[in-house]
């Protein structure tokens, strides 16, 4: 019984896919793009047209265009792709939940701008590579397109500070 050349597998050999960022990557999308199709589906809500969209259209078209790049993505990782770099970043952890909580609850009490400025701010504040200036433009320029698609262009009823 000979074994000579042939590898030997090894119980502790982790497939090469499971280390790769892509592949979980790719799964993510695909599951939030799965739940963002099969909420609204769930509770019937109507999808309506293009022309006039339901409550369904817009969750049901996001959720499978999270699936179809999900699709990709897991394929690009399947293919080869960075591998997953240990460590976590404990600020990030921290700052980005609490500069989520911090937008939602700045949003009703000093308006859209102001909660934004936060949220961008907080956030860039959780990397690593945090420079000032390059910030304060990231926030300007963030902010200022913000407002324009979503109070502007879209008409949403976001106050821009408090008190308007």
């Amino acid at each position: 019984m000979d074994t000579g050349d042939k590898p030997r597998y090894d119980k502790t050999m982790k497939p090469e896919y499971l280390t790769n960022k892509d592949f979980w990557a790719g799964l993510l999308l695909i599951a939030v793009g799965t739940a963002a199709v099969a909420i609204p589906i769930t509770y019937d809500y109507p999808l309506g047209t293009a022309r006039r969209m339901g409550p369904g259209y817009f969750p049901i078209a996001l959720g499978a265009l999270l699936v179809l790049f999900g699709i990709y993505v897991l394929v690009k990782g399947l293919r080869g792709g960075g591998r997953i770099e240990a460590g976590w970043s404990l600020r990030a952890l921290i700052v980005l939940p609490l500069a989520l909580a911090l937008f939602g609850f700045l949003m009703s009490r000093a308006g859209f701008v102001p909660a934004l400025v936060v949220l961008v701010f907080a956030s860039a504040a959780a990397g690593s590579e945090f420079k000032l200036l390059e910030i304060i433009a990231l926030t300007v320029v963030l902010t200022a397109l913000s407002t324009a698609v979503f109070v502007w262009g879209l008409g949403l009823p976001y106050p821009l500070f408090a008190g308007h």
